[in-house]
């Protein structure tokens, strides 16, 4: 007969409520419909805590280039601009600067 199986216990992280609003919020607004409409509307749930929202939504509104719209059915529409391609570029001060290319 074989040896008795151990049982191996796995740890589970579970992820705190504002964890998982962050989690949820960010994917709506990383969707690919939602970056290309430069829009999406966030609706609160049932298992999102009064403490949570607040600090996602502080969060949000601090964020330069999105405007927020608390609407009544308490769901928050966010909206942005799209960038620019050269906006998207973080400057490091002190970088190389680029030598232009040769015409030949």
């Amino acid at each position: 007969m074989g040896k008795p199986q151990k049982k191996i216990q796995q740890s589970k992280e579970e992820l705190t409520g504002l964890e998982r609003l962050g989690l949820r919020v960010s994917s709506m607004i990383n969707h690919p419909v939602a970056q290309i409409q430069r829009w999406v509307t966030i609706h609160r749930l049932d298992t999102d805590g009064e403490r949570e929202w607040e600090e996602v939504m502080g969060l949000l509104s601090e964020t330069d280039g999105i405007d927020m719209t608390f609407n009544d059915d308490e769901s928050v529409t966010l909206r942005w601009e799209a960038q620019a391609e050269e906006d998207r570029m973080v400057e490091v001060e002190g970088a190389l600067e680029v030598e232009e290319v040769a015409p030949f």
